[in-house]
């Protein structure tokens, strides 16, 4: 995600980090070029596209802004949706790590070791989600919070973040056995896990259904169709302009187009997805911090305004 304080006006206009620019301009410039051929035929042959009216291009360029607003704000809502979810989980972990803590008897031995193996498991249960969300490899994040004789088992789990919240409720039932919590206690604590997993489910929900593909495919057609077509509606009434009209124009509706992909699924690595790793690490320093370590991870910082 771009996080750039108060950028100046002229490096915003000039700014390509976190723009939408480098993914659309083939579009830009193919259709800058489409103009300045028409152009320069209107140029030769001042009759060619006389007759074009811009109507239909005014009426048809309305419909495509509600459109595109419409996918705009669907995925948007997508993007804002996961990014609560990540602030719920933060909130759940944090809760978690408090309550283990509190209540936890830490004098007796094995509360002690129940409460870290509880707190390593919420760690790693962060981690794991990141790495299910991103389609990538998560041992090296969360093996060493986790119990070596469940390695096994964890690398053949076919949903990992649930093969974690369920090592978490052994650890519950543990406690309740061994006297460690009070029953009230050990189910406050396990609606904390019942929230994580409700986490876990929604931002699979949002990972695995996308915007219905007919009507992006409708957005993504019409837009280049316009676009194609802009300038011949364009050229008898402003003449060698029409270039850099219908490459702005262009500019905007691919640029809508191409931001409303990359917001629909909020969880890549891309410049305007979630940082998803800076989450991930301030969840684990706060609750390493939280059981006494001083031997910390270093905050993740912005590189050239980008966090990941």
């Amino acid at each position: 995600m771009i996080v750039k304080q108060n950028p100046s006006a002229i490096k915003l206009f000039f700014t390509l980090r976190g723009s939408i620019l480098p993914k659309v301009y083939p579009q830009i410039l193919l259709i800058g070029l489409i103009s300045a051929l028409i152009t320069n035929i209107q140029h030769g042959f001042p009759s060619s596209f006389s007759s074009y009216s811009v109507a239909p291009f005014t009426l048809l360029g309305i419909a495509l802004s509600l459109f595109l607003g419409f996918r705009n704000n669907a995925s948007y809502q997508r993007w804002w949706e996961a990014r609560g979810l990540w602030g719920q989980l933060v909130y759940d972990a944090r809760s978690l790590c408090r309550q283990a803590l509190s209540y936890i008897d830490e004098d007796n031995p094995i509360g002690r070791d129940t409460q870290r193996r509880l707190i390593h498991l919420s760690i790693a249960f962060t981690h794991a989600v990141r790495h299910r969300l991103r389609n990538t490899s998560p041992w090296d994040d969360i093996e060493r919070f986790v119990d070596p004789k469940y390695h096994s088992k964890m690398r053949q789990a076919k949903n990992l973040p649930d093969y974690l919240m369920r090592l978490m409720g052994k650890e519950l039932r543990h406690c309740r056995k061994q006297h460690l919590l009070s029953e009230q206690m050990v189910q406050n604590m396990d609606e904390r896990l019942n929230s994580m997993t409700v986490v876990l489910a929604a931002c699979e929900r949002i990972h695995n259904t996308p915007l219905p593909f007919a009507y992006t495919l409708l957005v993504h057609r019409t837009t280049y169709l316009y676009c194609f077509m802009l300038p011949f509606g364009l050229v008898s009434s402003l003449g060698w302009v029409t270039p850099l009209i219908c490459s702005v124009i262009a500019y905007t509706f691919f640029g809508l187009d191409a931001l409303s992909e990359e917001l629909e699924s909020p969880f890549g690595l891309a410049d305007n997805q979630l940082p998803l790793t800076a989450l991930s690490r301030t969840i684990e320093i706060n609750l390493l911090e939280a059981l006494g370590e001083t031997d910390l991870p270093a905050d993740i910082s912005p590189i050239k305004g980008y966090l990941p």
